[in-house]
């Protein structure tokens, strides 16, 4: 590893990353729901964009219980996500980042971008 992610914190040294997995716990079943999925990241946070938005089966299981577990850059922690709420300044960011981070190699994802359901995963034991 070299030096300049030794100073980044977690998960924002494997911002460049293309997807990590997301585990959540299936809301009949019980058992674990893993997906490997898009990403950005911004201030300790990870952002996610569901385009199948509230029909999205990781989306109902974080809604029942938001304890998810992510998978990125050979590291896993428990986090706690939620639904981001529509036309707020953080529901504007995730767009944002992912849309600038995809858009480059992906061609235009602006409809994407506008019409998915943006979710936020925050990592309380991280923080300090």
């Amino acid at each position: 590893m070299d030096g300049m992610h030794s100073q980044q914190h977690w998960p924002a040294r494997w911002a460049s990353k293309p997807f990590l997995y997301l585990t959540t716990v299936g809301r009949r079943t019980g058992r674990p729901h893993r997906v490997e999925i898009w990403f950005a990241t911004h201030d300790r946070r990870l952002y996610l964009l569901a385009g199948g938005r509230e029909r999205a089966d990781w989306v109902r299981n974080l809604q029942a219980n938001p304890r998810v577990t992510v998978e990125l850059g050979g590291e896993t922690h428990v986090g706690v996500a939620h639904v981001l709420e529509a036309g707020t300044p953080e529901d504007r960011l995730a767009r944002e980042l992912l849309v600038a981070k995809y858009g480059r190699t992906e061609g235009s994802l602006d409809e994407w971008g506008r019409t998915s359901l943006p979710v936020a995963i925050q990592f309380p034991s991280l923080s300090g």
